[in-house]
């Protein structure tokens, strides 16, 4: 409708005023005034001379008299607002029944995208923190997908390093014969429990050298529980059978552990990439780095790059001893990763928005080795996830689990379920599916409705309500036209047209019209809260259409028909929606 109308609009300028105009400024009309499409004039008034309420009229006069989009205008001060005719927008509402493609676009580039996400540590279960960092993810793929890209779904998991070796230790001190089998713990909270352990004994040993008289800094660092980790940790890098044969056993059952909750959040990768691998990628390209003048190496043997003059600074890239750094590590996956996928021509990073200059750095760094697909490259920054209680902290064990969270959202939307009657007639056998399906459904719309730069509060129990701006409420609505749908039986196909549409009807035939190019806009900003308040915005919109609007007793044939197909639709974008955010809807509630 927009690209039609620029058309239109803009050879009238040209023929009218003998001017050529590249780009117009159209925007939603405000609701305070009648309209549904607005065309900022003032813009026009430096190649066109006169007075911009004049130059609306004669535009809106024009597309009015000459197209089928427009059925009239009014001009205030510069705007001029076009009210877009009830038949093109029954015309779109026949396109999308016989071709059912509201909002899904066809592949549209030939290179991939590369969406990480998720990267645990292997020494703790996933938490709250994660949560956010999956459901970002995954849901952002699947918007990147609906846009026309081909995605690939990946993660890097920090398999390596001290803190796995802490755990090691501590399961080592408490006898090494504790497994998930005899344990009756899930494998990635046992390998975390015993985290929690080598902290506790290690704050004991630094209480007890510095009532000895160590200063606390030196206790900190002599404390035997770190020295052995530590000699652990080199130990492992030198290979010592022992110490990797525990590290496999022990990492083995944390994988088992993450793959039980990636499961139960729906999601899964192309491809996980392992630190362990990893660490010493990177380290050739620097030499090819030295060798072009792009990195530079200090008199101790470490190498930097000076990326001063761009803002930043100083970055070490290979420590004195020549051991690899972080930097280096990303620097070699994000080559190795479009070595194992050709086709990818960008990458979307989901990290916290803490590491926001290590990806600055990291960016400049693969642009000016002359990687083409560095300039496609996104760091989806996002902010901390807190609770009433206040912020989490692994070390201490006072994280939220993210299996136990899951349980915890199961068994609030089944309590709120219940008390509501909300599954009654229900059998109840096919409960406990509603009850993880509305529990999810809470879960991730509550984190997903939130632009991700902003740090999210958490509530479980206000994340799990039937009634304003939730998961849950959307979940029941899409429910409901799924009872409407099953009373009004099989209709045969027909298209629709000849009688003026309701306001209400004509606000969602708006709303789906949009869908295409909100997923557009999701895309663009990597922002899944787009979608989100987009489906509140239609779901409010049916319910208010719901209720005033009569639609199985209309007792016009062709008006019940059109409005029982409206609602079909509505329902299919509200599962379309909700599948780009990773939330199922159900037929019945």
């Amino acid at each position: 409708m927009i690209a039609q109308l620029h058309q239109e609009i803009q050879s009238f300028i040209t023929s009218e005023f003998g001017v050529s105009i590249q780009s117009l400024e159209f925007q939603a009309t405000r609701k305070d005034f009648e309209g549904d499409v607005t065309l900022v004039v003032f813009p026009l008034v430096k190649l066109i001379k006169g007075n911009p309420t004049d130059i609306a009229r004669q535009i809106g006069q024009h597309v009015s008299n000459n197209t089928d989009v427009v059925d009239r205008f009014n001009v205030v001060g510069g705007f001029l607002n076009l009210v877009i005719s009830d038949a093109w927008y029954l015309e779109q509402f026949n396109q999308a029944l016989t071709q059912d493609n509201y909002g899904f676009k066809a592949l549209a580039d030939e290179k991939a995208v590369m969406v990480e996400y998720a990267s645990p540590n292997t020494n703790k279960p996933l938490h709250l923190g994660h949560i956010r960092n999956i459901l970002l993810g995954y849901s952002v793929a699947k918007i990147l997908e609906a846009a026309g890209h081909k995605v690939y779904q990946t993660q890097i998991v920090n398999d390596r390093g001290i803190h796995i070796c802490k755990s090691m230790w501590a399961w080592k001190q408490a006898g090494a014969d504790m497994t998930p089998e005899n344990s009756g713990m899930k494998g990635d909270k046992l390998v975390g429990h015993f985290y929690v352990e080598f902290d506790k004994i290690y704050k004991e040993q630094i209480n007890r050298l510095m009532a000895d008289g160590m200063p606390e800094a030196d206790a900190k660092r002599q404390a035997p529980a770190l020295r052995e980790a530590q000699k652990m940790l080199l130990d492992w890098e030198a290979g010592n059978p022992e110490i990797l044969e525990m590290w496999r056993t022990m990492n083995g059952w944390v994988y088992e552990g993450f793959e039980a909750t990636f499961k139960k959040l729906g999601v899964a990768f192309d491809k996980n990439y392992y630190e362990s691998d990893t660490y010493l990628l990177g380290k050739s390209v620097v030499e090819l780095g030295l060798e072009k003048g792009i990195f530079e190496r200090d008199p101790d043997g470490s190498v930097w790059i000076d990326l001063t003059d761009e803002g930043l600074d100083r970055k070490i890239v290979l420590r004195s001893d020549g051991t690899a750094v972080y930097m280096t590590q990303d620097i070699g996956t994000a080559i190795q990763r479009v070595k194992d996928f050709p086709d990818v021509g960008g990458m979307v990073y989901t990290v916290g928005n803490e590491q926001d200059y290590h990806f600055k750095v990291l960016f400049l760094i693969l642009k000016k080795l002359g990687f083409d697909w560095a300039s496609n490259l996104y760091h989806l920054s996002y902010g901390m996830v807190d609770l009433p209680s206040g912020k989490m902290k692994s070390r201490e064990g006072t994280v939220v689990d993210a299996d136990d969270l899951i349980a915890e959202m199961e068994r609030t939307a089944r309590d709120i379920s219940v008390e509501l009657g909300k599954l009654d007639g229900i059998p109840e056998n096919q409960r406990a599916g509603l009850y993880h399906m509305i529990g999810m459904g809470a879960l991730k719309y509550y984190i997903l409705k939130v632009d991700p730069k902003k740090r999210i509060l958490f509530n479980p129990a206000e994340s799990v309500d039937f009634a304003g701006n939730t998961g849950p409420f959307i979940q029941y609505t899409h429910a409901r036209i799924r009872s409407v749908l099953r009373k009004a039986g099989t209709l045969e196909p027909q298209k629709f047209g000849g009688f003026a549409l309701e306001p209400k009807e004509k606000e969602l035939l708006k709303l789906l019209v949009s869908f295409p190019q909100i997923i557009q806009e999701a895309a663009a900003s990597h922002s899944p809260a787009v979608i989100a308040n987009f489906t509140y915005e239609l779901v409010r919109e049916y319910n208010s259409f719901y209720q005033s609007v009569p639609i199985l007793g209309e007792p016009d044939e062709q008006l019940r028909h059109f409005r029982i197909a409206l609602s079909g639709k509505i329902a299919a974008v509200i599962a379309s929606a909700f599948g780009l955010l990773g939330i199922g809807v159900p037929e019945k509630m």
